[in-house]
């Protein structure tokens, strides 16, 4: 019997609100979470990131925004 990896979404609610930010996070998002997959939804009022992982990492990536200056909360 195999067993089968459990695939959490992360949703959180962020004031990144432009393209060129999120081009200043994602090599830090890319190579802190490599085996994730995350988007930014500009275009929700709420500027969401979302996450997809194996791993429960709310809190890392929680606390990785707020070093990079921006506002990130869980929803």
């Amino acid at each position: 019997m195999t067993k089968r990896i459990q695939t959490m979404v992360l949703v959180f609610k962020t004031n990144v609100n432009t393209l060129s930010k999120v081009q200043r996070i994602t090599p830090k998002l890319n190579r802190l979470f490599p085996n994730s997959k995350w988007n930014f939804d500009l275009e929700d009022c709420d500027r969401i990131l979302r996450f997809e992982s194996d791993n429960n990492i709310m809190k890392e990536i929680i606390i990785l925004m707020k070093i990079l200056g921006f506002e990130c909360e869980a929803l």
